[in-house]
């Protein structure tokens, strides 16, 4: 089974302008809509519209949360999630206008007791099993969450999946993940430097693999897809994990891997939303 994880999980407001975003100006919608996400969540809808079931995992709280739950239940997708006692599941402010600017909730504050609780159900987890740990770490939790994770689960023959910047990544790298996905940017971060060439991304991503990753998925914005229009950066590399994952498990090819990887994350790039079915399947076509 493939499980994700999303400690922070969100309702994406998203707002269309009809002209370039004015500050301290009243502000047109052209359109808006509410879509539900999180980075685990987003990889978890992908792998759905792929045919392989996953069950996504994290945390909720308050009105927002319980109507997080029940549109992804409306959606298709088996939910495990747990419900904090106070505060509310975020809202994202995502508008759409000549640039895109995002506003990010920070989210509600994670107990000991809920952390138990997800515990509890990793320890479920074994041979054969994957688990997605994807996006940013509320400032209640420990910062180090993924490597305790990775650290109490090692051994298990559980294939690891990380999504995630700086030291969260470069800290699990001793447990030998399955995957790791930097962005281009985040890469060179990890480096102390900015990566501009195809070559400095592909040496920077070995010296990741010798340090412990098996594979490593570097998404590169628009400049990684085939030819098509950037409409939306939300959920990309979201939708490219998953594309990886399901992709692999599909042929046991890297390469093919890495081909419906591109085409899922292309398809969510060129969408309003993240990538549909008959989307990846045209993409995939197009790349060798």
């Amino acid at each position: 089974m493939i499980y994700t994880v999303t400690f922070n999980p969100a309702i994406d407001y998203v707002l269309h302008l009809t002209a370039p975003l004015a500050v301290g100006e009243i502000n047109r919608t052209s359109d808006e809509a509410c879509q539900f996400g999180g980075k685990g969540i987003n990889v978890s809808g992908v792998l759905r519209e792929l045919g392989c079931e996953s069950i996504a995992l994290g945390f909720t709280a308050g009105e927002t949360g319980a109507w997080l739950e029940r549109g992804l239940q409306l959606s298709g997708l088996k939910t495990r999630f747990i419900r904090l006692p106070d505060g509310m599941t975020r809202i994202n402010v995502k508008v759409k206008g000549a640039k895109e600017t995002e506003i990010n909730g920070s989210g509600p504050n994670i107990t000991p007791e809920a952390m138990q609780a997800l515990w509890d159900n990793l320890e479920e987890l074994g041979e054969g099993d994957i688990l997605v740990l994807a996006g940013s770490i509320p400032s209640s939790m420990p910062q180090d969450v993924y490597q305790q994770i990775l650290a109490r689960l090692d051994g298990r023959g559980i294939r690891f999946v990380v999504d995630a910047t700086r030291d969260l990544l470069v800290k699990v790298l001793p447990y030998h993940p399955f995957l790791i996905k930097p962005n281009n940017h985040e890469l060179g971060e990890i480096f102390g430097k900015e990566l501009n060439r195809d070559e400095e991304i592909t040496q920077a991503a070995r010296k990741l693999q010798q340090r412990g990753a098996r594979n490593v998925l570097v998404s590169m914005a628009g400049d990684g897809t085939p030819k098509g229009k950037v409409v939306n950066s939300v959920g990309a590399g979201d939708s490219m994990v998953a594309g990886f994952i399901a992709g692999y498990l599909q042929s046991g090819s890297y390469s093919y891997a890495l081909r419906l990887g591109t085409a899922c994350g292309s398809a969510t790039a060129f969408s309003l939303g993240l990538a549909e079915r008959r989307d990846i399947d045209a993409l995939l076509k197009t790349i060798e």
